[in-house]
């Protein structure tokens, strides 16, 4: 979306999930709910004794990025797309303080971004004349 200085683009206002001053449970509540359509979400004991930690130590007003499977806007890669119906579970919650946000960890996922479901490494070869091929 394009936007004027005034933060109207072309579908209007431009607008948040979540108040920076809310509690970092509701802000991980309102991307949940109002982004990938959950119907609410659990949060584990290890979830909740570092979102305790965070806000005790001043980190309450950070933004929040979610970390979940790149299939689904659920944490479940077997529902794909933008399913109904579900909750979503924060395991864990980690900072990412240079970048300036917390991070709440869902479902079973690595956190390395945009993998491929096939490694490029199995496209290269070595000829006989020892010329390589299949490096992007």
């Amino acid at each position: 979306m394009n936007l004027t200085e005034n933060g109207e683009g072309i579908s209007g206002a431009l607008t948040y999930a979540y108040d920076l001053d809310m509690p970092i449970k509701e802000k991980i509540r309102a991307i949940a709910q109002k982004i990938y359509g959950a119907d609410d979400v659990v949060f584990t004991d290890k979830a909740l004794k570092e979102i305790a930690n965070f806000e005790k130590l001043g980190f309450g007003q950070m933004p929040i990025c979610m970390a979940k499977t790149q299939y689904s806007l659920s944490d479940d890669p077997k529902k794909l797309g933008r399913p109904e119906g579900f909750k979503i579970t924060v395991r864990d919650i980690t900072i990412s303080a240079g970048a300036g946000f917390l991070v709440a960890l869902t479902g079973n996922i690595m956190r390395m971004p945009g993998l491929p479901k096939v490694p490029a490494a199995q496209k290269i070869d070595v000829d006989e004349n020892g010329v390589i091929s299949g490096l992007f």
